[in-house]
Protein backbone atom coordinates (compact mmCIF):
# COMPACT_ATOMS: atom_id res chain seq x y z
CA UNK A 1 0.00 0.00 0.00
CA UNK A 2 2.67 2.63 1.04
CA UNK A 3 4.75 1.45 -2.19
CA UNK A 4 1.47 2.64 -4.63
CA UNK A 5 1.35 5.47 -2.82
CA UNK A 6 4.84 6.60 -3.30
CA UNK A 7 4.25 5.57 -6.84
CA UNK A 8 1.12 7.51 -7.62
CA UNK A 9 2.65 10.91 -6.03
CA UNK A 10 6.39 10.30 -8.24
CA UNK A 11 3.65 9.76 -11.48
CA UNK A 12 1.89 13.02 -10.67
CA UNK A 13 5.44 14.95 -9.66
CA UNK A 14 6.94 14.01 -13.36
CA UNK A 15 3.39 15.21 -14.49
CA UNK A 16 4.08 18.46 -12.80
CA UNK A 17 7.89 19.20 -13.98
CA UNK A 18 6.42 18.33 -17.63
CA UNK A 19 3.59 20.96 -17.46
CA UNK A 20 5.68 23.73 -16.05
CA UNK A 21 8.20 23.80 -18.78
CA UNK A 22 5.45 25.31 -20.61
CA UNK A 23 3.60 26.79 -18.78
CA UNK A 24 4.98 30.40 -17.43
CA UNK A 25 2.93 33.47 -15.74
CA UNK A 26 3.58 36.89 -16.74
CA UNK A 27 2.00 40.24 -14.96
CA UNK A 28 -0.62 40.32 -17.93
CA UNK A 29 -1.30 36.42 -17.84
CA UNK A 30 -0.73 35.21 -14.19
CA UNK A 31 -0.50 31.16 -13.19
CA UNK A 32 -3.61 29.66 -11.52
CA UNK A 33 -1.84 26.68 -9.16
CA UNK A 34 -4.28 24.08 -8.12
CA UNK A 35 -3.56 22.03 -5.12
CA UNK A 36 -5.43 19.60 -3.15
CA UNK A 37 -4.58 17.96 -0.07
CA UNK A 38 -6.88 15.18 1.48
CA UNK A 39 -8.55 18.25 3.73
CA UNK A 40 -8.39 21.55 1.81
CA UNK A 41 -8.47 22.82 -1.78
CA UNK A 42 -5.98 25.98 -2.40
CA UNK A 43 -6.09 28.30 -5.59
CA UNK A 44 -3.49 30.88 -6.19
CA UNK A 45 -2.32 33.20 -9.00
CA UNK A 46 1.03 33.74 -9.45
CA UNK A 47 3.43 36.22 -10.90
CA UNK A 48 6.17 34.30 -12.16
CA UNK A 49 8.56 37.13 -13.21
CA UNK A 50 8.35 38.31 -10.17
CA UNK A 51 7.80 35.13 -8.32
CA UNK A 52 4.91 36.27 -6.37
CA UNK A 53 1.46 35.16 -5.53
CA UNK A 54 -1.04 38.03 -6.41
CA UNK A 55 -4.54 35.99 -5.60
CA UNK A 56 -4.74 33.22 -3.64
CA UNK A 57 -8.14 31.43 -1.96
CA UNK A 58 -8.06 28.50 -0.07
CA UNK A 59 -10.99 25.99 2.23
CA UNK A 60 -8.94 27.18 5.15
CA UNK A 61 -9.94 30.72 5.63
CA UNK A 62 -12.05 31.52 8.18
CA UNK A 63 -15.52 32.44 5.76
CA UNK A 64 -14.12 29.44 3.39
CA UNK A 65 -14.26 26.76 6.02
CA UNK A 66 -17.73 25.44 4.98
CA UNK A 67 -16.75 24.49 1.73
CA UNK A 68 -16.20 21.00 1.45
CA UNK A 69 -13.64 19.05 -0.47
CA UNK A 70 -16.08 18.38 -3.51
CA UNK A 71 -16.97 19.19 -7.11
CA UNK A 72 -19.76 21.54 -5.72
CA UNK A 73 -17.24 22.75 -2.98
CA UNK A 74 -14.31 23.32 -5.64
CA UNK A 75 -16.99 25.29 -8.21
CA UNK A 76 -17.40 27.60 -5.49
CA UNK A 77 -14.14 28.32 -4.53
CA UNK A 78 -13.24 28.48 -7.76
CA UNK A 79 -15.87 31.57 -9.16
CA UNK A 80 -14.81 33.57 -5.35
CA UNK A 81 -11.28 33.16 -6.82
CA UNK A 82 -12.70 34.31 -10.18
CA UNK A 83 -14.38 37.39 -8.17
CA UNK A 84 -11.01 38.21 -6.18
CA UNK A 85 -9.01 37.95 -9.69
CA UNK A 86 -11.70 40.76 -11.51
CA UNK A 87 -11.16 43.02 -8.06
CA UNK A 88 -7.69 43.14 -9.06
CA UNK A 89 -8.29 43.89 -12.74
CA UNK A 90 -7.06 40.31 -14.19
CA UNK A 91 -9.47 38.62 -16.84
CA UNK A 92 -7.18 36.33 -18.67
CA UNK A 93 -4.86 33.30 -16.97
CA UNK A 94 -2.71 30.71 -17.84
CA UNK A 95 -4.14 26.97 -15.96
CA UNK A 96 -1.87 25.15 -14.19
CA UNK A 97 -3.60 21.50 -12.99
CA UNK A 98 0.39 21.02 -10.84
CA UNK A 99 0.14 17.34 -12.58
CA UNK A 100 -3.17 16.45 -11.44
CA UNK A 101 -5.73 14.95 -14.00
CA UNK A 102 -8.28 17.55 -15.45
CA UNK A 103 -11.78 15.90 -14.28
CA UNK A 104 -13.38 16.02 -10.82
CA UNK A 105 -12.48 19.00 -8.30
CA UNK A 106 -9.88 20.46 -10.29
CA UNK A 107 -11.70 20.62 -13.54
CA UNK A 108 -14.44 22.73 -10.96
CA UNK A 109 -12.50 24.84 -9.82
CA UNK A 110 -11.34 26.09 -13.76
CA UNK A 111 -15.19 25.83 -14.54
CA UNK A 112 -16.30 27.77 -11.58
CA UNK A 113 -13.50 30.55 -12.51
CA UNK A 114 -14.97 30.50 -16.12
CA UNK A 115 -18.19 31.09 -14.78
CA UNK A 116 -17.26 34.19 -13.21
CA UNK A 117 -15.46 35.75 -15.93
CA UNK A 118 -11.71 34.70 -16.18
CA UNK A 119 -10.14 33.33 -19.29
CA UNK A 120 -7.58 30.52 -19.69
Amino acid sequence: MRRKMLDKDRKRLKRKIHIRKRIYGTPERPRMSVFKSNRSLYIQVIDDTQGKTLVSASTLEKELRNIKRTVEGAAQLGEIMGKRLLEKNITSVVFDRNGYLYHGVVKAMADGARKAGIQF
